[in-house]
């Protein structure tokens, strides 16, 4: 089948030669190997440059901070998948990241999404407050969910939202779209008529902006992140199965009509 793409096809991540890998541009044997860590490469990945300190520090707190969350819908799937066919470690993973959509996982795309819409109003001439309040009653009057905000356990406060937002402002990373994250916060209350959660998808958002990070590249870290939980959870499953117990029991919850 012919591409109706006009120019060569090209990527820049990675090619393999017969002496060596580059990736990036780099040698992978002879450079990257033993120099940067698994987060380090990870950023050099997906945006082609190396990270700073703080990029590189705030990657792997933000990673740390989303990765588990305990018997998720997606952890449930995967430990389901895996008591289903205990052969197929990787189906049982695919089975778990299906399930990272804006329900469960995804809201931080959304977030970065939002917070760039905001700035953007700011850069315009609108104030960052009369931004976020526009943008928080727009949301509730079109009858959508405000993104980033809301909890069904943390309340009144996500400790992961909290804690990420503290060491921002306690290293100078904090810019204008962690300030546009605060900004929503009391907006969201005046449109939603109460308070509502800060959860951490939002800081997750503001704080990789701030620190130059693509908004097409968010919704990656919380997907990274759940992989290396998903590989936890199968770990403990083929050890201590619990998959078809978990499968017993959503039968036992659920009444059946005729």
């Amino acid at each position: 089948m012919q591409s109706d793409m006009a120019g060569t096809p090209v990527s820049a991540i990675c090619q393999a030669l017969p002496d060596r890998v580059e990736v990036r541009g780099r040698d992978l044997a002879g450079d990257l190997m033993g120099r940067l860590s698994f987060t380090e490469y990870f950023h050099l990945l997906v945006t082609g440059r190396e990270a700073t300190e703080e990029q590189r520090f705030f990657l792997d707190l933000l990673l740390v901070a989303i990765a588990e969350h305990g018997m998720m819908p997606s952890n449930v799937a995967a430990r389901m998948t895996l008591a289903a066919d205990p052969g197929s470690l990787q189906g049982a993973v695919a089975a778990g990241i299906l399930g990272c959509g804006p329900v469960i996982l995804g809201t931080s795309e959304l977030c970065a999404k939002l917070l760039e819409e905001a700035h953007a109003r700011v850069l315009a001439g609108q104030a960052p407050a009369d931004a976020a309040r526009d943008m928080a009653h727009e949301i509730r009057d079109a009858g959508a969910r405000a993104p980033g905000f809301g909890h069904p356990v943390h309340r009144p406060l996500d400790p992961r939202a909290e804690r990420i937002l503290e060491l921002a402002d306690a290293r100078g990373a904090s810019g204008p779209h962690v300030a546009l994250a605060r900004a929503f916060g009391g907006a969201v209350a005046e449109a939603w008529g109460r308070p509502l959660t800060m959860n951490v998808s939002m800081p997750i958002a503001c704080v990789l902006l701030d620190l130059s990070y693509p908004v097409s590249a968010v919704k990656a870290i919380p997907i990274l992140a759940r992989t290396a939980s998903l590989l936890a959870h199968l770990a403990e499953e083929q050890d201590e199965p619990i998959g078809l117990e978990l499968a017993a029991k959503a039968e036992e919850a659920v009444e059946y009509e005729r």
